[in-house]
Parts: structure tokens; sequence; C-alpha cells
């Protein structure tokens, strides 16, 4: 664009101003470049920049300074916060402890006695390896450390600052010290927030080593008041300890090995999903990360059983070869790379789909107050005169609706000292027997536990929707609608490689799709069951998932999907009467069908009310 000498003005003969309509004044003040010599960085610049990529917090300090602690060999780790971490911060353990000698240099970038060469880096076992963290530390504080190996007279105490090592006092293991955290970079203090929620990131550090670490006792302390203490224990206790009865109610324990990976933990019951994700633990080879692959597997595996955005709660452990998963990929360790990233995520997916598979409407305990039903008041039977039940395994939409005996006249007294009895067979099922419907919508059926409640149209559609999958398992592809006039839509060169390399599985999703250039692709035909889907939105997301976890998994999400929305308007309806015998069939087949706990969009299908609840709600026994 040629701009007129009249649109430019020099200031001060070097700022450069500009009238024409692209002027930025962001960038009215940048100076012209100016050529200078290249130089070293002096080893203090150095340690505050790796700083910057290592230590971002106080909690990142506690992470770095108890992944050493464990390192150490340490039974008990004991954290000491002031100001959330931010005046200071005190890590003491029980561990090996750091020979008078190696103090020096543990205070040295890039010296560390966890590995020595590369088949140990590409094996390591420990939490640290990268001799960064206590460096770092000490050029963005100030630093002490204290330690005492076994057999030594006394400790030895080294100040990071001035270097002076001297006598100390403490027993075998290690004391380190960090004053004032960020003092030398107050920009970087800025950023920090307010003391309660440093202390919170600090507190959640500790407690992702609890997990990992059951065999380690860890307490946290805040301006001399305990916060946090976690003795030694199970992991079964631990992680009861550290994340609550109500997650371990909520969810089911999982342990696997397929092939050279093994995977054992907790994952939360589809309908204990919460609105945010911060019950979600990964460890891999007992070190916590964050790894958007094995995330993917996992919310994968929930996919048709969460509603909206709900997040899905787990604590998973992923131990495999140390040759097969890279961590060092980033300073911090909390990222990792896998070797065959594709088998893990398959790995994991199944595992997790396994687990939840199973109905809690075909296990006996059915609600949190099961083991207090013992107290409770006997459920009310049902006069001899109610209808018998068929216990069919499929809908029957035929079947003739219960008839109901006529009322006798009697006396009120003697409608006081009617017989009453049981209802035959009550404990047999665990959902029960269908008493009657509500409103046209629910089911209410009583099982040995009190009251059942069922959405009928949410139950169906799951039983409907799984009966389909099981039934396509059989056929190669989708049935698909072709176009009278293909839809063309513009595309990246990455979205046309994808369409050519990935035809064949395009077509079995029922989407025939031709590059018809670099940058356009051509669909020519469609899902016959998506007639009103928007094709271009479509097939962009197809193609990306294609690019993201491959044909396989795309193709099953795909069908699944379809299936869902079919499942959906085949599903029986709401206002519509149902036979008694229809009811208990529906029941049976939630008690035959796996994920009947929730239907395809993630609301739950059925809710039990313990007599306990009842009781409650009619003040009995108060």
């Amino acid at each position: 664009m040629k701009v007129k000498k009249s649109m430019l003005r020099i200031i001060d003969g070097q700022r450069l101003k500009a009238r024409h309509p692209f002027y930025n004044p962001l960038m009215s003040d940048r100076l012209p470049p100016v050529r200078r010599p290249i130089r070293e960085l002096p080893d203090e610049l150095i340690s505050q920049i790796a700083a910057g990529e290592v230590i971002e917090r106080p909690a990142s300090v506690v992470r770095e300074l108890v992944d050493n602690a464990l390192d150490a060999g340490a039974a008990q780790v004991v954290v000491r916060l002031m100001a959330g971490g931010v005046r200071s911060i005190v890590v003491e353990d029980d561990g090996l402890g750091i020979a008078a000698a190696d103090l020096p240099l543990a205070l040295r970038r890039h010296a560390t006695s966890k590995i020595t060469n590369l088949p140990e880096l590409e094996h390591v076992g420990t939490m640290g390896f990268r001799g960064e963290a206590l460096a770092a530390i000490a050029s963005v504080s100030e630093m002490s450390i204290t330690s005492r190996v076994q057999g030594d007279d006394h400790a030895h105490a080294i100040d990071a600052r001035s270097g002076e090592l001297r006598p100390a006092a403490r027993g075998v293991g290690t004391t380190v010290e960090v004053r004032e955290l960020f003092f030398s970079t107050p920009a970087r203090r800025k950023f920090l927030k307010s003391t309660a929620t440093e202390l919170s990131h600090a507190v959640e550090a500790v407690r992702r080593h609890a997990l990992a670490r059951p065999d380690v006792a860890f307490s946290v302390w805040h301006e001399g008041k305990w916060v946090a203490q976690w003795k030694a224990a199970s992991a079964q206790t631990r992680m009861t300890d550290v994340l609550g009865q109500d997650f371990m109610t909520y969810s089911r324990g999982l342990e696997v090995q397929p092939g050279p990976l093994s995977l054992s933990g907790q994952v939360g019951h589809p309908e204990a999903a919460r609105s945010r994700s911060d019950l979600q633990y990964l460890f891999v080879n007992g070190r916590f990360v964050r790894d958007r692959l094995v995330t993917h597997a996992v919310r994968a595996a929930y996919e048709d059983q969460l509603h909206g955005s709900r997040q899905p709660s787990y604590v998973l452990f992923l131990n495999l070869p140390a040759e097969l998963v890279d961590v060092n990929v980033h300073p911090t360790k909390i990222e990792v790379r896998f070797r065959d990233g594709r088998a893990v995520h398959q790995a994991v997916q199944r595992a997790v789909q396994e687990v939840l598979a199973p109905s809690r409407a075909r296990v006996t305990d059915l609600s949190s107050a099961t083991s207090e039903l013992a107290d409770a008041t006997p459920a009310l039977p049902l006069p001899p005169s109610w209808p018998s039940r068929s216990h069919q395994t499929g809908l029957n939409w035929t079947a003739e609706r219960a008839t109901y005996p006529a009322p006798v006249a009697q006396s009120p007294m003697a409608a006081l000292e009617l017989a009453w009895t049981p209802l035959p067979d009550a404990a047999e099922f665990p959902l029960g027997h269908a008493l009657a419907q509500l409103a046209g919508v629910y089911i209410l059926a009583q099982n040995a536990h009190g009251l059942v409640v069922v959405d009928m149209h949410a139950a169906h559609e799951r039983i409907v929707y799984e009966r389909m999958k099981s039934a396509l398992t059989t056929q190669d592809q989708l049935p698909a609608q072709p176009l009278l006039v293909p839809h063309t839509l513009a595309a990246t060169a990455q979205e046309v490689a994808t369409a050519e390399t990935e035809r064949d599985t395009l077509m079995a999703l029922g989407l025939d799709i031709a590059a018809l250039g670099p940058a356009t692709l051509a669909v020519r035909s469609r899902p016959a069951s998506l007639p009103q889907a928007d094709l271009s939105e479509l097939t962009r997301s197809v193609l990306a998932d294609l690019q993201a976890v491959g044909s396989s998994r795309v193709v099953e999400r795909t069908r699944d999907e379809l299936l869902a929305t079919m499942a959906c308007h085949g599903a029986v309806r709401a206002n519509r009467r149902l036979s008694l015998g229809e009811m208990d069939a529906l029941l049976r087949d939630m008690e035959a069908t796996e994920r009947a706990d929730t239907c395809n969009h993630g609301r739950p299908t059925w809710r039990q009310l313990s007599l306990k609840d009842l009781d409650a709600l009619f003040l009995r026994g108060r």
C-alpha cells in the first residue's frame, strides 16, 4: 500500500507515528532494532529464567520439595507455610539426607544424584531428575537447607545466598526453608493471588502426593495451625481420607492389566458427575500429570452417560514400562508423552467403559442407606387382592391391563382390620415390582429398600439404544442417502488430506466425501438417519475427530450418536398408559441392560427412596 508522505511524521528523529487507518498506537513507542553483540547470560539470570518455567507460585515450590523428600525415601513429610507460602515454606522429611560435602553442589543448576547418563534418563523412576528445582527456587527467594545423613554426629546447614556451611541440629533427614518467594522478581510476585488461594493450591499439591503415596504420612500447617494430615494407610483408606467418603460411595473400583500397562483406581458414577473438573486425578508411574490423551479417553468412556457439560470424577493410576513413556517433556514434569498414544487411549477407554457398564440396578446395594435398613421401619405390605405380575423379559405392548377387584362396602373399623401380607418376591429383583404410573411419566415400584421412581421414557430410551448398538456390531456401515446435488465446502489442506486417506472410514459412516481441489470438498451422501444435519459442520467435526483419535474411534462414536437419536424417537413417550405387566417388564429390562442408570443424554433413569428417607419425610420416630 502506497502511503503519502503527508500521512507520516517523524518525532524526535526516532519515533514513527502514522495517521493512516493502519496506525497501531501500541507500536508507536517501539525503537528500531539495534545490533548488539552476543554474550553469555550470567548464571543468576539463567536461573531466574529457569525459575519462570519451574516455579509459578508457592505450590510449585511445595511440589518440587516434596518430590525430593519422596525420592530420598521419606516415610513422613511435614509442610509448614506462612502467608500461603509467600513469606515462608518449610518442608521437613525423615529421608536419607544430604551429605555435608554435597550440600553446595545441590544448589547448582543441573546437579542431581538421580541420573548420570541417557539410559538412566530414559528409564527414570524418581520424581525429580532434572537438577533444576533447588537452583531455580534459590534464585527467586532466600533459601537454606539443613540435612543430616546416617552416621554423622550432627546436621549441616547451608545458606543459598552466601554459600556458608555451618553445623546444625536435627535428626536424620532434610529441612528446606524458603523465605520471601519472588522477592528478587517483584513483577512475578504481583501475579500471586490471595493468601487463601495460594494456600489452597499448596494443599492441593500435597494432596496429589498423598494420593500417589499412601505409604507415606503427610501433614500441612499454616501460620502455626494444623490444616491437613494423612497417616500412612492402604490405598483405599488413603483415597477415602483425601477425597471423602462420598466419593468412594459413588464410585467404582477399577483394576485391569491390558498388555504391558496396568490401570487401577476409582471412577465416579455418571449421576455423581460435577460441574467442575476438580476431582480428576491421573498418575502415570506414580507421578501426577495432566494428559489430554487420557482425559479424552476417560471422557469418551462416559460419552453417552453424562448430562450436558458435567464432568466425571476419577482417580486413575496408570503404570507402564519407563521406556514406553517420556517424562522429560516439560520442566514442571506435569506432562508426559506416550510412545504408543493410541494404544493407551484405547486401553483406558475400554477399561473405564467396562467398569461403568453394569447398572446399579443389577446389584443388591441400591442406596447409601442400605446398611441402616435393619433399624428402619418394615416396608408396608400390600393387600392379598393385588393383581399378580407376569415376569416377562421384553415389553409386551399388547398385554391386557391388570384388573382390579371391585371395592366392597364395609365399615371403617373393618377396613382397619383388613389382613395385609408382604409383596411376594419383593427382594428377588433389585428394582422391585411396579405399583403404579404417575402423571404418565414415572413408574412407582417397591423393592426391598423402599420406593423406586423410574422415568419410563429415559429408561426405555437406554434399553432401545443398547439393543441397537448390539445389533449394529454385525453390520459394516450405516445406511447412506445419496445427495441429488453434492454439497461443497471450503476445507483446509489437512482436512482434504484426511478425507482422502480415511475414505473407507467415511463411507462406513454414510459420508461419501471427495476432493474437488486443494481447498474444496464435495459431500455426495449423508447418513440416512440425519436428514436435517448441517453437512458442513458434520463433515468438519468428523474430519477433526479422525485427525485426533483415529478412524476406529470416530466410527464407533458417530454410530453411537446416530443410534442415540434414533433410540430417543423410538422410546415410549410420556402419557402412554402402561399396564402393570408392561411396567414390570420395563423394570426387568433395566436390570438386564448395561448403563441403565442414565439415558443416552446422561439424565438419571431411576432414583431410590429408602424407608429411612420416607420416614424422615413424615417425621416417623421423632
